[in-house]
């Protein structure tokens, strides 16, 4: 049977699985976060280098509108996020069994987008946690999604590069 399935249609492997696995992982840790570490308090996990700080982004990527308030801020970043999460989920779905690379990276960005939606409709902010800096640079916080969502876009990047450099070969 799972031959007359690869022929009738494409085996999808981590386009299942993995946004979901990151989507756990990224939710676990956080519920941690709130249970262990009081908001804004850290505790030190590589001196001088990571803590963990529980903080609360209610804006975007890196803080980006956490310091601005507006009216139903909330409820307008969760449905920019959510059209996002669909066109990426939809495109991820559109490529080819072959694209594994591109397929893998879109979705470690749904399982990041996912974890990070969780947040925002169920606390109304993202959990981060996640604090690095060096002497007096900080980089910002961040969490499980983020890291994934970072890590699936260096995927596609490398993976387009690595498209665009045999492309010129089929020619």
């Amino acid at each position: 049977m799972a031959e007359s399935l690869r022929a009738t249609g494409p085996v999808r492997g981590p386009e299942l699985w993995l946004p979901a696995l990151v989507a756990v992982l990224d939710q676990v840790s956080k519920a941690l976060v709130r249970a262990t570490i009081p908001l804004h308090e850290s505790v030190t996990v590589v001196p001088g280098l990571v803590d963990f700080t529980h903080v609360r982004n209610t804006g975007a990527a890196f803080g980006f509108l956490n310091a601005i308030d507006f009216p139903f801020k909330t409820t307008v970043i969760s449905i920019v996020a959510t059209g996002a999460l669909i066109g990426v989920a939809a495109y991820s779905s559109s490529l080819a069994p072959h694209q594994r690379w591109a397929r893998t990276g879109l979705s470690l960005i749904v399982g990041g987008a996912i974890g990070n939606l969780i947040d925002r409709v169920g606390v109304g902010a993202v959990v981060d946690f996640v604090d690095v800096y060096w002497r007096s640079y900080h980089f910002w916080a961040f969490n499980v999604a983020d890291s994934a969502i970072t890590v699936g876009v260096a995927i596609m990047i490398l993976d387009m590069i690595r498209v665009g450099t045999h492309a010129s070969s089929t020619v």
